[in-house]
């Protein structure tokens, strides 16, 4: 990581339905945020814990989200917990806008995020809920796989801005401990890896899911993921609001709480849950400075 301030280096630490990340606010993007150092952030023993990093930039100050500085002032630089660089993370994106109203850079009501997947429209509500426009999912054709151990299951695939396969399991203990990635086929449809959920079924529009997340192992909660989820439910329960004119919304449960997710009839994905900072700070320069 490059120069830091002599007095170490701010940054915050906040979840969205317990999927945490470390926040660094650098607005005119003047860190080399590399992945040694963000593996080093986000390790839970050495570091502060996360799984992921959010560095909050001025678009127009980052050469990926320049030529979205005029819908969004805000660009949401977002890394995995390994230093991997990721398109797109809906939990993230919810804590981001809640960090931009914390710190007076955007007021209650509706606010722009730049991402790499494009531009997320935010709603951040009185109550505290940030309702997000996730744009439209994309289901490519043809099949895929997904296997954990010796047990493999049919998978929905199904796109976000990120990649995902959707796996509905008869029990969600049969994706075992989700300690590494599960495997796929055929290895084509994700050349560059892929997030699994296993889903279950709860009730009428009621699921619960887990996930392995590319990058980050299995995590507490994923907003691209609940979403992903939610369209697969709605395709296989034979629900397509572009069909019915009418808005088809499931209730998603995850390990670390509760999103609601809504498909309306043009196509927009919503997601509805809670965003918490918890924690603010400095990084001391010495382990900023010797590597840790």
């Amino acid at each position: 990581m490059t120069s830091a301030a002599p007095q170490g280096l701010p940054f915050l630490k906040g979840h969205g339905t317990e999927n945490d990340f470390v926040i660094i606010p650098d607005p005119d993007g003047a860190l080399d945020l590399t992945p040694v150092a963000v593996a080093r952030l986000c390790d839970r023993r050495a570091g502060i814990g996360g799984d992921g990093v959010l560095r909050v930039v001025r678009s127009a100050k980052h050469p990926e989200a320049a030529a979205m500085a005029a819908e969004a002032e805000w660009f949401m630089d977002y890394r995995n917990s390994d230093g991997s660089i990721a398109e797109m993370c809906g939990n993230g994106v919810r804590v981001f806008a809640h960090y931009l109203l914390r710190a007076g850079l955007t007021g209650a009501g509706d606010v722009a995020v730049a991402t790499r997947a494009g531009v997320r429209r935010v709603h951040i509500d009185k109550d505290g809920d940030i309702t997000v426009d996730m744009g439209r999912a994309a289901l490519p054709a043809g099949g895929v796989e997904v296997a954990v151990g010796e047990r493999s299951w049919p998978a929905r695939n199904v796109n976000m801005g990120n990649p995902h396969a959707v796996a509905f399991v008869d029990d969600l203990a049969d994706a075992g401990k989700l300690l590494d990635a599960p495997a796929w086929a055929p290895a084509a449809a994700y050349p560059d890896g892929v997030n699994v959920e296993f889903v279950v079924d709860r009730g009428d529009r009621h699921v619960a899911m887990r996930v392995h997340e590319r990058g980050s192992g299995e995590t507490r909660s994923c907003g691209t993921g609940a979403c992903a989820v939610m369209v697969a439910a709605a395709r296989r329960d034979g629900r397509d609001p572009a069909v019915t004119g009418r808005p088809e919304t499931y209730r998603v449960d995850l390990p670390g709480g509760t999103l609601v997710i809504t498909e309306r009839p043009d196509g927009t994905v919503e997601m509805t849950g809670p965003a918490v900072i918890v924690a603010e700070g400095v990084i001391d320069p010495a382990w900023l400075g010797d590597g840790g």
